[in-house]
């Protein structure tokens, strides 16, 4: 299971991004790649994490209209990520227009990046939601009402918190992947984030990947603390 653990780079560019892989001596990872530091440092990030064996979320969440967002999963298929992703409230013929970009961008013999649908963000609570959001349905509602759309659409999985997981099970079966952030270690700080768990809990409640950030890439040892949370994840007692 160690290669369904997500490592987030969440780091300001490849500088920081070369000193904390240097801590793993060559082990290959499963990676995310955000905002912040694609932004910064462009596809050549995506290129030297490729370059030194890695598996790659290209964490992006593309909402716009169709159009365009078909035509920049045409472009990011290009990268050969493994996973990419959307906001489900972008609705169906959005999620539909990015699978088939991303089949057109995909190369002939290779396999096309996963595509995954946010459903809400693990820093939104029932109260954001409804009040900021003006949705005014549960949040767990909600959640599973965006994922059957996105299995609907065709995609692979959705984002979501490990408390929503064994529902979506429920309804949309086995083989539709749930990747959940929001995974702290027992005795590490929440900080922006609202519906959270530890590995051993993501584990029992059948989550297909984990992303995991700030307990890895800010510990003291960050090889200690990713094989730590690797034998959680996967049940070894410790």
């Amino acid at each position: 299971m160690s290669q369904s653990l997500i490592v987030a780079l969440d780091f300001p560019s490849k500088k920081e991004v070369e000193q904390f892989l240097a801590s793993f001596n060559g082990k290959s990872l499963f990676v995310k790649v955000g905002m912040e530091l694609f932004y910064k440092e462009g596809p050549s990030i995506i290129t030297y994490l490729k370059e030194q064996g890695h598996s790659i979320f290209l964490d992006l969440k593309l909402h716009d209209i169709p159009n365009t967002v078909k035509s920049a999963m045409r472009s990011l298929a290009s990268l050969e990520v493994d996973m990419v992703n959307v906001h489900a409230a972008g609705g169906t013929k959005m999620m539909q227009a990015a699978l088939e970009g991303l089949e057109e961008g995909t190369a002939a013999g290779k396999k096309r990046p996963l595509c995954i649908a946010v459903t809400q963000l693990t820093s939104t609570s029932e109260e954001v939601m409804q009040q900021e959001l003006w949705i005014n349905k549960p949040l767990e509602e909600t959640v599973l009402h965006y994922a059957k759309l996105a299995q609907e659409s065709g995609l692979d999985g959705v984002v979501c918190s490990t408390l929503e997981v064994p529902s979506i099970r429920k309804i949309c079966g086995d083989h539709f992947f749930t990747v959940t952030p929001g995974i702290r270690l027992a005795s590490d700080a929440v900080n922006d984030q609202v519906r959270v768990a530890t590995p051993a809990t993501a584990r029992e409640n059948g989550c297909s990947y984990i992303v995991v950030g700030r307990s890895i890439t800010k510990a003291e040892n960050p090889l200690a603390a990713y094989e730590m949370i690797s034998k959680q994840w996967e049940g070894v007692r410790v």
